[in-house]
Protein backbone atom coordinates (compact mmCIF):
# COMPACT_ATOMS: atom_id res chain seq x y z
CA UNK A 1 0.00 0.00 0.00
CA UNK A 2 2.93 2.68 0.94
CA UNK A 3 5.60 0.35 -0.74
CA UNK A 4 7.70 2.51 -3.14
CA UNK A 5 7.00 1.77 -6.77
CA UNK A 6 9.84 2.03 -8.87
CA UNK A 7 10.61 3.95 -11.45
CA UNK A 8 11.57 2.85 -15.16
CA UNK A 9 15.33 3.38 -16.08
CA UNK A 10 15.62 6.32 -18.68
CA UNK A 11 19.20 5.28 -19.60
CA UNK A 12 19.67 1.83 -21.30
CA UNK A 13 22.72 0.43 -19.38
CA UNK A 14 25.28 -0.20 -21.78
CA UNK A 15 28.82 -1.10 -21.58
CA UNK A 16 31.38 0.93 -21.00
CA UNK A 17 34.01 -0.06 -23.18
CA UNK A 18 36.29 2.62 -23.34
CA UNK A 19 37.82 4.42 -20.03
CA UNK A 20 39.77 7.74 -20.15
CA UNK A 21 41.34 7.37 -16.18
CA UNK A 22 42.08 10.24 -13.85
CA UNK A 23 45.73 11.09 -14.90
CA UNK A 24 44.97 10.77 -18.51
CA UNK A 25 45.04 13.90 -20.44
CA UNK A 26 43.77 13.91 -24.27
CA UNK A 27 44.14 16.61 -26.81
CA UNK A 28 41.36 15.53 -29.84
CA UNK A 29 38.60 14.53 -30.47
CA UNK A 30 37.14 11.45 -29.69
CA UNK A 31 34.39 9.00 -30.93
CA UNK A 32 33.26 5.92 -29.23
CA UNK A 33 30.40 3.27 -29.87
CA UNK A 34 28.21 1.69 -26.93
CA UNK A 35 30.01 3.63 -23.97
CA UNK A 36 32.66 5.75 -22.60
CA UNK A 37 33.55 6.73 -18.75
CA UNK A 38 35.92 9.76 -18.39
CA UNK A 39 37.62 10.31 -15.24
CA UNK A 40 40.42 12.60 -16.75
CA UNK A 41 40.53 15.23 -19.25
CA UNK A 42 39.38 15.61 -22.70
CA UNK A 43 40.66 18.65 -24.51
CA UNK A 44 38.55 17.79 -28.26
CA UNK A 45 34.98 16.55 -29.24
CA UNK A 46 33.60 13.36 -28.05
CA UNK A 47 31.26 12.15 -30.52
CA UNK A 48 28.72 8.94 -30.01
CA UNK A 49 28.40 6.74 -32.64
CA UNK A 50 25.37 6.81 -34.70
CA UNK A 51 24.33 2.99 -34.30
CA UNK A 52 22.36 0.86 -36.93
CA UNK A 53 18.76 0.86 -36.79
CA UNK A 54 19.64 2.21 -33.16
CA UNK A 55 21.13 -0.85 -31.44
CA UNK A 56 23.85 1.07 -30.39
CA UNK A 57 23.28 3.59 -28.31
CA UNK A 58 26.26 5.81 -27.33
CA UNK A 59 26.52 6.59 -23.16
CA UNK A 60 28.82 9.01 -22.20
CA UNK A 61 29.43 9.31 -18.08
CA UNK A 62 31.49 11.95 -17.04
CA UNK A 63 32.69 11.29 -13.49
CA UNK A 64 33.12 14.46 -10.87
CA UNK A 65 36.79 14.05 -11.42
CA UNK A 66 36.34 14.78 -15.47
CA UNK A 67 36.80 17.19 -17.58
CA UNK A 68 35.90 18.23 -21.31
CA UNK A 69 36.94 21.02 -22.92
CA UNK A 70 34.72 20.39 -26.25
CA UNK A 71 31.60 19.80 -27.64
CA UNK A 72 29.31 16.34 -26.56
CA UNK A 73 27.34 14.47 -28.56
CA UNK A 74 25.30 11.56 -28.08
CA UNK A 75 22.59 9.33 -26.86
CA UNK A 76 22.34 9.13 -23.10
CA UNK A 77 24.78 11.08 -20.74
CA UNK A 78 25.59 11.33 -17.07
CA UNK A 79 27.62 13.96 -16.24
CA UNK A 80 28.96 14.85 -12.66
CA UNK A 81 32.04 16.46 -13.68
CA UNK A 82 32.77 19.89 -15.75
CA UNK A 83 32.00 20.57 -19.77
CA UNK A 84 33.07 23.21 -21.58
CA UNK A 85 31.26 23.67 -24.46
CA UNK A 86 28.52 22.12 -25.83
CA UNK A 87 26.18 19.34 -25.14
CA UNK A 88 23.90 17.75 -27.31
CA UNK A 89 21.56 14.55 -25.64
CA UNK A 90 19.22 12.77 -28.28
CA UNK A 91 17.61 10.52 -25.27
CA UNK A 92 18.45 11.48 -21.95
CA UNK A 93 20.40 13.72 -19.64
CA UNK A 94 21.64 13.64 -16.50
CA UNK A 95 23.19 16.36 -14.37
CA UNK A 96 24.33 14.95 -11.59
CA UNK A 97 25.06 17.20 -8.30
CA UNK A 98 28.50 18.61 -9.44
CA UNK A 99 28.11 19.05 -12.89
CA UNK A 100 28.94 22.08 -14.20
CA UNK A 101 28.81 23.02 -17.57
CA UNK A 102 29.25 26.29 -19.68
CA UNK A 103 27.58 26.26 -22.74
CA UNK A 104 24.53 25.48 -25.22
CA UNK A 105 22.69 22.26 -23.70
CA UNK A 106 20.33 20.50 -26.07
CA UNK A 107 18.40 17.59 -24.96
CA UNK A 108 15.03 15.24 -25.25
CA UNK A 109 14.99 14.36 -21.26
CA UNK A 110 16.52 15.82 -18.65
CA UNK A 111 17.11 15.05 -14.82
CA UNK A 112 18.64 17.96 -12.73
CA UNK A 113 20.08 17.12 -9.14
CA UNK A 114 20.54 19.90 -6.77
CA UNK A 115 24.14 21.46 -6.59
CA UNK A 116 24.33 20.89 -10.22
CA UNK A 117 25.19 24.00 -12.25
CA UNK A 118 24.38 25.23 -16.22
CA UNK A 119 25.90 28.60 -17.63
CA UNK A 120 24.65 28.92 -21.37
CA UNK A 121 21.29 27.96 -22.87
CA UNK A 122 19.11 24.82 -22.01
CA UNK A 123 16.90 24.04 -24.91
CA UNK A 124 14.61 20.94 -24.76
CA UNK A 125 14.02 19.45 -28.74
CA UNK A 126 11.87 16.99 -30.01
CA UNK A 127 8.77 15.55 -28.54
CA UNK A 128 5.92 17.67 -27.08
CA UNK A 129 8.22 19.68 -25.20
CA UNK A 130 6.29 22.23 -23.85
CA UNK A 131 2.47 20.67 -24.57
CA UNK A 132 3.19 18.05 -21.80
CA UNK A 133 3.71 20.77 -19.20
CA UNK A 134 0.71 23.04 -19.96
CA UNK A 135 -2.72 22.92 -18.35
CA UNK A 136 -5.26 25.18 -20.06
CA UNK A 137 -8.17 26.27 -18.01
CA UNK A 138 -11.30 27.15 -18.88
CA UNK A 139 -12.36 31.05 -18.75
CA UNK A 140 -14.70 29.88 -16.32
CA UNK A 141 -12.86 28.28 -14.27
CA UNK A 142 -9.98 30.73 -14.25
CA UNK A 143 -12.29 33.44 -13.15
CA UNK A 144 -13.21 31.58 -10.24
CA UNK A 145 -9.48 30.42 -9.50
CA UNK A 146 -8.97 34.48 -9.70
CA UNK A 147 -11.78 35.57 -7.10
CA UNK A 148 -10.89 32.75 -5.22
CA UNK A 149 -6.92 34.04 -4.66
CA UNK A 150 -8.14 37.43 -4.36
CA UNK A 151 -10.37 36.47 -1.38
CA UNK A 152 -7.61 34.84 0.21
CA UNK A 153 -5.43 37.65 -0.08
CA UNK A 154 -7.76 40.37 1.50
Amino acid sequence: MFGKSKKPHLIEVSKLSSLIAEDVEITGDIVFGSGLRIDGTLKGNAMGKDGDSKKEKSLLVLSDKGRIEGSVRCYDAVINGTVIGDLEVEHFLELQPKARVSGTIRYHKLQMEVGAGVQGTITQVGGDALRDNVVELPAEKADKADKAERARSA
